[in-house]
């Protein structure tokens, strides 16, 4: 028989679908304000086109090169500089870059430290024994185009802090084991460790 009262269960049933909205809402909100107060990774190829940077917040990192500290400061790919390319490096004492040559022209400029650059030949199939060539604070160096080369903390103690500029970003540059390989079993990687994040195709040019 119809009776024209209203059950408990008719009227329980959507009070507690109400509170199951406002309980997926809360949770929801508590989740996105602990997920606000999370560290939030740097990324390693911030894209960054104004006029004024702070280095101090630039990505620095060893991109799994033992005792080197890298710091693109106006990049090619990050910042959109199409001409050169400037790096702040920092080799720790008695650590060394790769042994490589690139296409391009580079300058150095001691910040801190002292070192040695390891030039190595053009003029043989291989690079030879290579040129030590002594370097310190406020000096300034370059590297020929294409010649192999390799630079040096050889103190002991200090950090040794390089300003770089480059030409014809973004770098290619090829790898060589030692100073007997072969210029033609250098091998090429491109992009190079600190580009890989901002860009993932090769370009067919070498």
């Amino acid at each position: 028989m119809a009776s024209g009262h209203t059950t408990a269960a008719s009227v329980r049933g959507p009070r507690f679908a109400g509170a199951g909205r406002r309980g997926a809402l809360l949770l929801a909100l508590l989740l996105a304000a602990a997920a606000a107060l999370l560290p939030v990774a740097e990324p390693s190829c911030p894209r960054d086109n104004s006029v004024v940077k702070d280095i101090n917040k630039m990505h620095q990192s060893n991109y799994g090169i033992g005792g080197f500290s890298h710091i693109t400061v106006a990049g090619a790919l990050a910042h959109g500089m199409k001409e050169v390319e400037v790096w702040l490096q920092t080799i720790s004492a008695g650590q060394r870059t790769p042994i490589h040559r690139h296409s391009c022209e580079e300058v150095f400029v001691v910040l801190k430290g002292r070192g040695t650059l390891l030039l190595g030949s053009t003029s043989l199939p291989y690079p030879g024994t290579p040129q030590e060539i002594p370097v310190f604070q406020n000096s300034t160096f370059t590297v020929p185009v294409n010649d192999p080369h390799q630079v040096w903390n050889s103190d002991e103690h200090e950090d040794l802090q390089v300003l770089v500029i480059i030409s014809r970003p973004p770098v290619k540059i090829f790898l060589y084991e030692d100073w007997s390989m072969p210029h033609t079993a250098a091998k090429l990687k491109f992009p190079f460790v600190w580009d890989e994040d901002c860009l993932d195709a090769p370009k067919d040019e070498l």
